[in-house]
C-alpha cells in the first residue's frame, strides 16, 4: 500500500534527513487541580496562553482562526475510556470548545467524540456538551464508511464484533480491512486531538496515535494487545488522508500523568504536572509523553513497562513527525 503523507504535515515539517525540528509548547500552570478535579477557568487561561504562543497570534480568536475556518465542522477527539480523572479532562475539552466558539465556529458544528458513546457518557462529556451547546458523537455508533478503509500489506483477519461493518459476513475478504467511521470521513473537516499522558501496556501510551487511530476505525481487536501489530497499524492508519489530514491541533493533557495501570485510571500511580502541551507533531508529543512516564517510573521505583517506541520509528518512516529528542524544540510558557 502506498501511504501518503498528510498534506497538513507537509506544511509543518520538512523531513528526516533534513535539520527539521518539531515545536512543542509546554504551558505550565499552578494549582490547576483540587482533589484531582481541574479548575475550568484556570485551565482555560493556561490553554489560551499556550495556543497564542504556538500560533504566534496576539489573541485567542486569531489563534484559532489560523488553525480552523468558520465553515469547518470541528471534532474534538477525546480519550474517555478511563473516565474524567485519568482520560482527556472535561476542563481541557471545554477550553478548546469555548475558544472555537469565540473564534466564530457555530457550537452545533463542534462535536466532542470518541469511539463509543457509553464511554463519553460515563466520562461526563454528554453533560459537558449540553452545557456548552455543542454536539457529541460516537464513531462506532455513527457507522462505518465502506469506501474508506485501512488494508495492511499483510492483513491479519480480525475477530469482528457487533458494530464492525463486516460483522456477520462470511466471504473470504471479511475481516481484512478496518473501515473509517463516517463521522471522521464524512462529517468532520478538522480534528483537535486531546490525549492524556497515560500508559498502555501494548502501545506504551494512550497518546495521539493510539487514541485517534483506534477511535477512528473498526476491526481493531486484531491489533489490541499485540505491540508488533500496533507498531505497524497505528502510524499507517494515522497516515490515511481521512484521519491524519484532518488534525488541526494536538493537545496533550498533562495535568496529571499516570505511569502504571492504564488505560484504566489509577490515581495512586499518577503525578500532578499541571501542564498542557500543544503542537502539530503527534510523534514529538507522544515521544515526550513516553519520556515523562519513564521518568516517573524511575522516580517511584515502579516496574518498567514496554514503551513500544517502534510505533514512532515507523511513524518517522512515514514522515509523520520527529522522534529525536534533540530535534524537538520545547518552548515553555507560564
Amino acid at each position: 500500500t502506498g501511504w501518503l503523507l498528510p498534506a497538513a504535515g507537509a506544511d509543518w515539517f520538512s523531513f528526516q534527513g533534513s535539520n527539521a525540528t518539531a515545536r512543542v509548547v509546554m504551558a505550565q500552570g499552578q494549582n490547576l487541580l483540587t482533589t484531582y478535579l481541574a479548575d475550568f477557568d484556570r485551565v482555560q487561561a493556561l490553554f489560551d496562553r499556550g495556543l497564542m504562543k504556538l500560533t504566534g497570534e496576539r489573541d485567542v480568536q486569531s489563534a484559532w482562526r489560523s488553525l480552523v475556518h468558520t465553515n469547518d465542522t470541528v471534532g474534538i477527539k477525546v480519550f474517555s475510556v478511563p473516565g474524567p480523572l485519568a482520560g482527556s479532562r472535561p476542563a481541557v475539552v471545554a477550553a478548546v470548545a469555548r475558544g472555537l466558539i469565540a473564534a466564530g465556529i457555530p457550537a452545533k458544528k463542534i462535536i466532542i467524540w470518541d469511539k463509543h458513546t457509553y464511554d463519553l457518557r460515563s466520562a461526563g462529556f454528554y453533560e459537558l456538551a449540553t452545557q456548552l451547546g455543542v454536539g457529541i458523537a460516537g464513531a462506532a455508533e455513527s457507522g462505518y464508511d465502506a469506501t474508506n478503509f485501512y488494508l495492511p500489506d499483510s492483513p491479519v483477519i480480525g475477530q469482528l464484533v457487533w458494530g464492525d461493518l463486516e460483522f456477520g459476513k462470511k466471504d473470504d475478504g471479511a475481516g481484512k480491512k478496518s473501515f473509517v467511521s463516517k463521522l471522521v470521513s464524512q462529517r468532520l473537516t478538522k480534528i483537535v486531538s486531546i490525549a492524556p499522558v497515560l500508559n498502555e501496556n501494548s502501545a506504551g501510551l494512550c497518546g495521539h496515535f493510539f487514541s485517534l487511530t483506534m477511535g477512528s476505525v473498526d476491526n481493531t481487536r486484531r491489533f489490541e494487545n499485540d505491540p508488533e501489530r500496533l507498531s505497524v497499524a497505528l502510524p499507517e492508519i494515522y497516515a490515511l488522508p481521512s484521519v491524519g489530514d484532518r488534525v488541526a491541533l494536538h493537545v496533550t493533557d498533562a495535568l496529571l500523568a499516570q505511569y502504571q495501570g492504564g488505560p484504566a485510571g489509577f490515581l495512586q500511580f499518577s503525578t500532578e504536572l499541571d501542564q498542557l502541551w500543544l503542537g502539530h507533531d503527534p510523534v514529538a508529543l507522544d515521544t515526550l509523553a513516553l519520556k515523562e512516564l519513564a521518568r516517573e517510573r524511575r522516580t517511584y521505583n515502579a516496574l518498567p513497562t514496554p514503551a513500544n517506541y517502534q510505533i514512532y520509528t515507523n511513524a518517522v518512516l512515514l514522515q509523520l513527525g520527529i522522534n529525536d529528542p534533540a530535534r524537538i524544540q520545547v518552548e515553555k510558557v507560564k
